[in-house]
């Protein structure tokens, strides 16, 4: 999950991978390092913390001089968060410098061989033993650098993305991906190496995603040569433009990304629906879903594989696919699926969902379920990522750039994806009136307006986030198509807050949750108009009589709740099926604040990464 960043060409590498290393910074910022090579002396600075801190280091420990270099952010597996195990990593001999994003497994037994061949190690990392690896091959087998990465790489087992070079070469790099994302940007005569492409979007829009098990030589002034990694086969590199834009990737006057993108919502929910939901004409029209119809329709089942809040998404996709297309639907975290021997057939359609399209145990769900045979659809947010040419066919989010790490936008847009996708099912099916789907077109496109609403609500949520700021333990619950969105305000406070949160179904809360309530524990209720609210007063009643503080979501206009509230957070009337995507709203409101009010690093919560890219 760490971030990458390399550079070779005609400009100064320093800025051009320090202000890379800050755009990653989402993907780890346990500590970050640069190496820099001016053709004759590699200077390198790291250290623990987070890139501002490099940059300080590296004010007083180097020149920031040449025109190749490498960068690395990292979120630490191997060895401690410290100095000696920052990246980049020197060979014993101090000719080769690597840079690595991933895990080597067997990274234990190559560090034994190579101890017994008399290499010395510094660190804890195993990328360290890989530097070492790949210098122990060059120099055994008389190759060239990019040789000797790729029989070295054939001898690992585990993911990475890396970039290495030798400072005997100092007009080239060479970068290898399997299971992590590596981009190549594409200039006019420099190239560019990052894990996305926001590092060096403001000097090319062009670039090459490698594919699994391939690897590139980068030579100053030369083509990009790419070849597979196993059999040595050439393969012509795909130049992809690209339609990120640098105002995207910065705050744009906001003091985090996270609210930044909390208020985005409503423009790229209409982003997300733009040109595909016509809700005039009767029409939902989604690329990559026309010509797989029939594989939906006439699927025994459909199963969800995500993970976080993408799984949160996948859960409310349940209600809505049962409810509209009246198709089985079963919703499973990766992280599991993929180990417990699932039962899959060629009739099943499987739905990953991921943010980043990079999510390594959703990759290894979908690797799993096209080898049972399955149809298998992605909707992810990244264009060019692995998820979306792993499967058969998807849709992309149009959500931009999530840079925040607890994720906001790609919650809604997901949801949107999946109502639009559940909502031409249905049609197709005959399962919905043609009055009903008329009327749920057009109050899906009514929603950014609503979530503009919910939004107007900020202040007062501030107010209420200033009274429970100190709590210790939340509980969240929601009934029917909010019960995922309890998960998902609980998880968001849990995530950048650090207050311990869980969130329940309300039915359950008398199974055993409901021993925790006191004076003491704030109880987040959604409790909007819907089937089951007179079942939702109720559960704040037995709520109230053990004297739990009460925080409701409500319908503008709700008189009932209100009374028996002690604080009430409204958004506008909406159809119960599209409840989910007001009711996070406020949600994600009352974290954000809070979390501010205690000082936490909102955008990067400690220990966490955005795109969860090892196992």
């Amino acid at each position: 999950m760490c971030g990458i960043v390399g550079y070779i060409g005609h400009r100064d590498a320093y800025p051009v991978i320090i202000n890379g290393l800050k755009r990653l910074e989402y993907r780890g910022y346990d500590s970050a390092g640069i190496a820099l090579y001016d053709g004759t002396q590699i200077q390198l600075a790291k250290t623990k913390g987070k890139v501002v801190d490099l940059q300080e280091r590296a004010s007083k420990e180097i020149t920031k001089k040449g025109t190749l270099g490498i960068g690395h952010t990292r979120w630490a597996t191997h060895g401690v968060p410290n100095d000696v195990n920052s990246h980049p990593h020197y060979s014993n001999s101090g000719d080769l410098v690597i840079i690595h994003n991933g895990i080597i497994e067997n990274y234990a037994s190559v560090k034994k061989e190579l101890i017994n061949r008399g290499y010395t190690f510094k660190s804890d990392t195993d990328t360290e033993v890989l530097v070492n690896l790949i210098e122990e091959i060059k120099k055994e087998e008389g190759v060239k650098l990019g040789k000797a990465v790729q029989l070295a790489l054939n001898e690992v087992v585990g993911a990475y993305a890396i970039a290495v070079f030798d400072k005997n070469k100092p007009d080239e790099i060479v970068v290898a991906k399997l299971g992590s994302p590596l981009a190549i940007g594409v200039g006019d005569n420099e190239f560019f190496v990052a894990s996305d492409a926001s590092p060096f979007i403001e000097f090319t829009n062009n670039a090459i995603y490698l594919e699994d098990e391939e690897m590139a030589i980068i030579r100053r002034g030369r083509d990009v040569k790419v070849r597979k990694i196993g059999n040595d086969k050439e393969v012509k590199p795909f130049i992809q433009e690209l339609q990120l834009n640098i105002e995207q990737i910065e705050k744009g006057g906001y003091d985090h990304f996270m609210l930044k993108e909390i208020y985005e919502q409503p423009s790229v929910i209409k982003d997300t629906y733009r040109g595909r939901l016509l809700a005039d004409k009767g029409i939902i029209k989604l690329g990559g879903l026309e010509e797989y119809i029939p594989k939906f329709v006439n699927a025994d089942r459909i199963i969800i594989v995500a993970c976080g809040t993408s799984w949160h998404a996948g859960l409310v996709a349940e209600y809505i696919f049962e409810d509209l297309a009246r198709i089985p639907v079963e919703v499973e975290y990766a992280s599991e699926f993929r180990y417990r021997n699932p039962i899959i057939t060629e009739k099943d359609v499987v739905i990953a969902i991921s943010q980043s399209g990079e999510t390594a145990d959703t990759l290894a769900a979908i690797k799993l379920a096209k080898q049972k045979g399955a149809f298998v659809y992605g909707i992810c947010n990244v264009v060019g990522s692995t998820i979306s040419r792993e499967t058969h066919s998807g849709t992309y989010t149009h959500a931009g750039p999530e840079i925040g790490v607890a994720s906001t936008k790609a919650f809604t847009t997901q949801i949107t994806v999946l109502t639009m996708i559940a909502l031409k099912l249905a049609k197709v099916k005959g399962t919905i009136s043609k009055t009903d789907y008329m009327m749920y077109l057009r109050e899906l496109e009514m929603i950014p307006a609503h979530v503009e609403a919910a939004l107007k609500s900020n202040d007062d949520i501030e107010e209420i986030a200033k009274v429970f700021k100190d709590a210790t333990n939340f509980l969240y619950l929601g009934r029917g198509y909010n019960f995922p969105v309890a998960l998902e305000g609980a998880l968001k406070l849990k995530e950048i807050s650090y207050i311990h949160a869980e969130g329940y179904p309300a039915a359950e809360m008398k199974h055993g949750p409901i021993a925790l309530i006191d004076e003491h524990m704030p109880v987040v209720v959604i409790a909007i108009n819907s089937d089951h609210y007179g079942k939702v007063v109720s559960n704040i009643e037995e709520i109230k009589a053990r004297k739990g503080k009460i925080i409701a979501v409500v319908t503008e206009g709700d008189t009932a709740v209100k009374e028996l509230a002690d604080y009430c957070m409204e958004v506008p009337k909406t159809p119960e099926t599209l409840t989910p995507l007001v009711t996070t709203i406020p949600l994600q409101l009352l974290s954000y604040h809070i979390a501010v009010m205690l000082n936490k690093n909102v955008d990067q919560p400690r220990n966490l990464a955005k795109s969860v890219t090892v196992e």
